[in-house]
């Protein structure tokens, strides 16, 4: 009992810190200027309908259009207001991903019900990790909402509730393109608990949510729109072997030319180029990781394979934005009842956030100290190749030991002897 009674008072001094630190971030001005986009994104939604939320050259997909058009019925200002200059504007415009945070919180709680103690660590690491508020309450990133969909499918998956957690994985994908990665290892499950025809069921449910959600667009050409200007952000505006994501491009991009983007259509042989590289190194070791859960369908390593999926497309891809690991960060703290998976998850997480830092420094004293030398970016992507080589070696290891474990009971099976 008084275990119980002191866990409910960490849990709640966190809770109470976590929503201190938001409020007082949420007004931040508009640093990088992307708020600003948005807001003019939701402008143009309050002005002309959510139908044509595609007019305008949004690169997130409808589940965002939804929620802007949620913000703009609710605040009339947004048919004038066209910046984030407006300290309200602002913290309405970061409210949807500061909830998405809360949710995060009670997720992996929930995930990690079973160790109370390791459950309220988990929720608290969430609402107190640097990266994550900085993310949504102070930059005003959407990162949050994604993962919360996609964590929330983890859960309903491990608990036999393959066709909620494939809606839930489509929502996902709906919000934010960079929850792809993430199809491989959920495929890879439904196959494996499901069979064919688990899968097929599974994608059917997944199909259907996405071609509900563009339903309401399809009139004004919102899906082609969509996809143009992607085309556009990926090809031109985007493309650099890294956008501040410290993986191995970022170190070609370094030594190449130190401090500027190098365009990642350079070729290499032929047609080849740095871009195809990355698909195909970044498409060989996701059939790994699928390979991976379909030999050992289980509920860790369902996790442990989500991880290692965001993270080698975080590292080998060209175009990543330093937020594209973000995913990982959180779960991988649903494996910290584990000695290892703490330290390694401590470690990821500075790693993260000093990442966010140099990439979007919040104030110029901070900016000083982190772009005060190139050195930080090339220690920093190593420290990162280097967990999601431990987690990528984690998953390959847990499948040698399955393949072992396979043949040592058909032996057993086949000359009644032990193993």
């Amino acid at each position: 009992m008084e275990t119980a009674v002191r866990s409910g008072v960490i849990a709640a001094a966190g809770l109470a810190l976590g929503l201190v630190i938001r409020l007082l971030l949420l007004p931040a001005p508009d640093v990088t200027g992307d708020i600003t986009t948005f807001v003019a994104w939701v402008h143009g939604i309050a002005l002309h309908g959510l139908a044509h939320a595609y007019d305008e050259p949004l690169s997130f997909p409808p589940v965002m259009a939804y929620l802007w058009g949620v913000l703009a019925a609710v605040d009339p200002a947004f048919r004038t207001v066209t910046d984030g200059t407006d300290p309200s504007i602002r913290v309405l415009m970061k409210v949807p991903p500061t909830l998405a945070d809360f949710g995060l919180a009670l997720l992996v709680a929930y995930a990690l019900r079973d160790r109370p103690r390791w459950a309220v660590a988990g929720a608290i690491a969430i609402l107190l990790h640097p990266a994550v508020f900085y993310v949504s309450a102070w930059w005003g990133q959407y990162e949050s909402i994604y993962v919360l969909f996609a964590l929330a499918a983890t859960v309903l998956a491990i608990n036999g509730r393959n066709g909620w957690a494939a809606a839930l994985i489509a929502l996902s994908l709906m919000t934010k393109p960079q929850a792809l990665p993430m199809l491989v290892p959920f495929a890879a499950w439904f196959w494996a608990t499901g069979g064919w025809l688990g899968l097929l069921r599974t994608a059917a449910i997944g199909a259907a949510v996405i071609v509900v959600l563009w339903l309401p667009f399809v009139a004004a050409n919102g899906p082609s729109n969509y996809l143009r200007g992607v085309a556009e952000y990926q090809n031109e505006r985007y493309a650099a072997l890294s956008i501040w994501g410290w993986n191995i491009w970022w170190l070609v991009q370094e030594t190449a030319a130190p401090g500027r983007f190098v365009s990642d259509d350079v070729t290499v042989a032929g047609p080849v180029t740095l871009r195809h590289i990355g698909l195909v190194a970044t498409a060989l070791l996701e059939c790994l990781v699928a390979l991976a859960v379909i030999r050992d369908p289980r509920p860790r390593t369902l996790v442990v394979a989500l991880a290692a999926s965001v993270l080698v497309a975080f590292s080998f891809l060209t175009t990543m934005h330093e937020r594209y690991s973000y995913a990982a960060l959180v779960f991988m703290l649903l494996l910290i009842p584990e000695p290892r998976w703490r330290w390694l998850s401590l470690a990821f997480g500075i790693v993260v956030s000093v990442n966010l830092l140099t990439a979007a420094p919040a104030t110029p004293e901070i900016h000083s100290v982190v772009r005060a030398t190139d050195l930080i970016g090339i220690v920093g992507s190593v420290a990162m190749l280097a967990v999601t080589g431990i987690v990528y070696a984690s998953l390959a290891r847990r499948e040698r030991l399955v393949g072992q474990s396979a043949s040592a009971s058909s032996q057993k099976g086949a000359t009644g002897t032990p193993a």
